[in-house]
């Protein structure tokens, strides 16, 4: 089998509904220029890959992806993981579009073997807990009432994205724990939106509220900051989400002594391929790899790692509605169609 073209299928997308991270954050977007990746073969098999970032993928597979994947096997996906690795040197990929051409690769070898891609990955699961992860809400009082709301619709954890205002968080933090009593898993995202000083003192509110994990209170740049902000919390940071460089920027986090929790993704770690190198290279040092974002790609990895304990399962609105996905026990069950299962919707 080879691969005889690689193209980029555009397609208007609506706007998303509106919400926002933090304050000072943009959060939904409107209406986008979407793109299908699709990688063809002398088989006929076509493997496919979905973004929100239609004409920059476009570019890109036109001038410098095309060509170097022609005539290649696509069964090669770690030659050709590496390959992307040697464009990126020249190219500067955006980390979102490092992972894409793996995904469909691993979409097309789904395909070929007539199995979901978890099952090719080595099944450790059928089933896993989602976890309700909030947009940015208006007031304390709302907050409260969408945690009720996810509780009541069967969420067994509530990861919370707030304003941005360290003293403001912090007692939100302290609140909804207060709120929902000691039984129930929370989390607490920053955003990045802290420096040093405001990152320490939400992570002393997080840590006498009892909260699961602290994740990316300050941008990624300085291993060190993160290291000085680990030595004086008790509570685990979740690092290493939007940091380049796949597993081998999450080492760095590792050695350095942050890592509580390290993130994993096909959409920041270099697909499918880079987000289960970031999940070995967690477990061997007996740390969870917890997977970043909600979707049909990502749902196939929490299925296929061991070490990681939720699906992200995204609230945007209020009143709050599930996800399709998740079933009224709040549990994400595994994709059954071969290959990634796309659906309609999925971008």
């Amino acid at each position: 089998m080879r691969i005889t073209d690689v193209t980029v299928e555009l397609v208007e997308l609506p706007a998303q509904p509106p919400f926002r991270w933090r304050a000072g954050l943009p959060g939904s977007e409107g209406p986008a220029v979407g793109g299908i990746l699709r990688i063809h073969t002398d088989d006929g098999l076509t493997g496919e890959a979905r973004t929100r970032r239609g004409l920059i993928v476009a570019d890109l597979v036109q001038r410098r992806i095309r060509d170097d994947l022609l005539g290649r096997d696509p069964l090669w996906r770690e030659l050709l993981w590496h390959r992307l690795w040697e464009l990126d040197r020249i190219e500067e990929l955006p980390i979102y579009a490092l992972g894409l051409v793996d995904v469909a690769l691993w979409d097309l070898a789904g395909k070929a073997a007539n199995l979901p891609v978890h099952q090719l990955l080595g099944t450790y699961r059928d089933a896993i807990p989602a976890y309700a992860s909030t947009v940015t809400f208006a007031t304390m009082e709302e907050y409260l009432d969408v945690a009720d709301q996810c509780l009541d619709l069967g969420f067994q954890a509530i990861k919370l994205h707030a304003w941005g205002d360290a003293r403001a968080d912090a007692e939100l933090c302290q609140k909804l724990r207060s709120h929902v009593g000691d039984e129930v898993s929370l989390m607490y995202d920053g955003s990045a939106g802290f420096d040093f000083a405001d990152a320490l003192y939400v992570g002393q509110a997080l840590s006498e509220a009892g909260y699961t994990w602290y994740e990316e209170p300050m941008r990624e740049f300085s291993v060190t900051a993160y290291r000085w902000l680990a030595e004086r919390l008790t509570i685990p940071l979740l690092v290493a989400e939007t940091s380049d460089g796949a597993h081998m920027n999450v080492a760095d986090f590792i050695m350095a002594g942050t890592a509580g929790y390290v993130r994993t993704s096909a959409q920041y770690k270099g697909g499918i391929t880079g987000a289960m190198r970031v999940a070995h290279l967690a477990d061997s040092f007996q740390l969870r790899a917890e997977v970043h974002g909600a979707g049909i790609v990502n749902a196939h990895l929490c299925m296929a790692i061991p070490n990681t304990t939720y699906y992200e399962s995204l609230i945007y609105s209020n009143p709050v509605t599930r996800e399709p996905a998740i079933g009224p026990d709040g549990l994400l069950r595994a994709p059954t169609a071969p290959g990634i299962g796309y659906g309609p919707d999925d971008h």
